[in-house]
């Protein structure tokens, strides 16, 4: 099967079975997604397909021939970080590190669903998305860190997104 990962073209012939994440990380070292909890539940192998965010342990890699992927190692460099990782720096927004991929890439995917005027369960206008605070961590309660650093991811992305921290 033949995929996009992070701009390059990747052909495998993974198990039928095997998740999204075990590809990324054992056939291709794309370590960078990491495994938490293998039930969708922590959000800490999120990444980007086709431009929506997933949990890679919840999705069959067959399932994804000719699908454009983007994990955290495709989103920066050491020399050119992306502007939500240079913002989890400087607001500590990362602490021990673990779910910092998967939070990073699920804000991503959740700044662009607003650009395009998706409402959250939270959003008091289904017209006009006001991102604060609250909405933020509406949008993000899919990603779970164990350090709580809640406060401070949420910083990162409000500054990000432009948005009042609430």
């Amino acid at each position: 099967m033949h995929f996009t990962i992070n701009g390059a073209t990747h052909s495998v012939e993974p198990d039928i079975r095997a998740s999204l994440l075990d590809v990324l990380r054992e056939h291709l070292g794309l370590t960078g997604t990491k495994k938490g909890c293998d039930h969708g539940q922590c959000g800490a192998c999120t990444v980007l397909v086709n431009g929506r965010r997933i949990n890679a342990c919840l999705t069959l890699a067959v399932m994804h021939q000719d699908d454009d992927i983007l994990t955290i190692e495709g989103l920066g460099s050491a020399d050119q970080l992306h502007p939500l990782q240079a913002a989890f720096i400087k607001h500590d927004g990362y602490q021990c590190g673990y779910c910092t991929p998967g939070q990073i890439c699920s804000a991503v995917g959740m700044l662009d669903e607003v650009a395009k005027g998706w409402p959250s369960h939270v959003s008091a206008d289904l017209e006009t998305i006001t991102l604060d605070g609250h909405e933020i961590s509406e949008r993000m309660s899919g990603n779970l860190c164990r350090c709580s650093a809640y406060p401070n991811i949420v910083d990162a992305i409000a500054e990000v997104a432009g948005a009042e921290r609430a």
